[in-house]
């Protein structure tokens, strides 16, 4: 078992990042979150449609689909189809059984294209795209899903440095104008300290959660950022690293 007892609340209208070394259990969290695996042990709840703690486990798909948007790392297996095409997979939960698109799912879809930066990609063909092209497309078919919670596994792990700091405004302005719960894990450590409201950070057998600024002054973060010429300022939460 990579973790156990673990206890903490996501909030909606804040973006909260996952942090933590390699295989400490983020991307597996994320799974478990999503319910795309079962929990060990312990129970999960969301708030849905006002109705506060129901339990992950016994929402249907249908429901689940409505509510939870997921960007994972893995690359999609997609092929004869365009960028526009697999976003408006994201209308699926709304469309009924033919899948047909009417006039606001469309719009929907056209506004999470603009929203991510890639009406120009929009006629691609997805198996054309780069590793970072794919992750956009990816988010944008999370964002025309319309979910109240949306959880990322690495969303900038392919993007160049100014793809990540736009993504990473795009989420946070999300969450907070839409009251979205958005939810993500990342090794973009001085990113998450400049932009998560909340900071989730595993270490081997126990989580702490807070603040950016409260992780600093308890000596969680300096006992995780900092190593043999890399220093961590808990005043201005930045990190140096000496030549």
């Amino acid at each position: 078992m990579v973790a156990a007892g673990l206890n903490g609340c996501i909030e909606s209208g804040e973006l909260t990042c996952l942090l933590g070394q390699n295989g400490i259990g983020k991307s597996t969290l994320l799974r478990t979150l999503s319910a795309f695996q079962p929990a060990l042990a312990g129970d999960i709840y969301l708030s849905v449609n006002s109705q506060c703690n129901s339990q992950l486990s016994i929402l249907n798909s249908q429901l689940l689909s409505r509510v939870i948007g997921v960007v994972l790392t893995e690359k999609p297996d997609v092929r004869n189809m365009t960028v526009g095409e697999l976003v408006a997979l994201g209308r699926a939960p709304y469309t009924g059984f033919w899948g047909r698109l009417g006039e606001d799912d469309r719009r929907i879809v056209a506004e999470a294209i603009r929203l991510v930066g890639i009406e120009p990609l929009a006629a691609r063909m997805v198996d054309t795209l780069s590793d970072g092209e794919r992750q956009k497309v990816m988010i944008a078919k999370a964002l025309a899903q319309q979910t109240p919670v949306i959880y990322l596994d690495e969303p900038t792990a392919f993007l160049d440095f100014p793809s990540k700091v736009e993504m990473m405004q795009l989420l946070r302005r999300l969450a907070h104008e839409e009251q979205k719960t958005i939810f993500l894990s990342t090794h973009d450590v001085e990113l998450s300290l400049q932009l998560a409201d909340r900071l989730w950070l595993l270490e081997p057998g126990r989580l702490h959660v807070g603040t950016p600024r409260e992780l600093a002054d308890e000596g969680v973060l300096g006992r995780f950022i900092c190593r043999s010429g890399i220093t961590f300022d808990k005043e201005t939460l930045t990190i140096r690293v000496s030549k």
